[in-house]
């Protein structure tokens, strides 16, 4: 099971910092990807990250300003989230890759979580 937490109400310019934690599993052997989507929007890659770190992806919108980092002892993936926009308001979701593929597809990815919403305000 994964849980994303860490959402909420920001204005623009600030900063969250998501967790995705997986439970009853192991993220080991596992690219963790976070995925948004918006109202009205299909689901997007954000960013992802190789089960042993050596390999970071990140959609071009979110380069630069958004860090994806994991944690394998504490099964946690973070995705931390700096100089926020408007439109980086959406529901963010964390999910697993279990062949470490780290492709930018929701279709690689096998196991989700419940979503955070972030809202950002202008």
């Amino acid at each position: 099971q994964l849980q994303a937490s860490g959402g909420g109400l920001v204005q623009a310019g600030g900063s969250l910092r998501l967790s995705c934690v997986v439970s009853g599993g192991t993220i080991s052997g596992r690219c963790t990807g976070w995925f948004r989507q918006a109202p009205g929007k299909e689901r997007e890659f954000v960013a992802a990250i190789s089960w042993r770190a050596t390999s970071t992806v990140y959609a071009d919108d979110v380069k630069g300003r958004f860090t994806v980092s994991r944690d394998n002892a504490k099964n946690t993936v973070y995705l931390q989230m700096n100089r926020l926009k408007s439109e980086d308001t959406a529901v963010y979701y964390c999910a697993l890759d279990s062949r470490n593929s780290c492709w930018r597809s929701t279709y690689a990815y096998d196991y989700w979580g419940q979503g955070t919403l972030v809202t950002v305000s202008s």
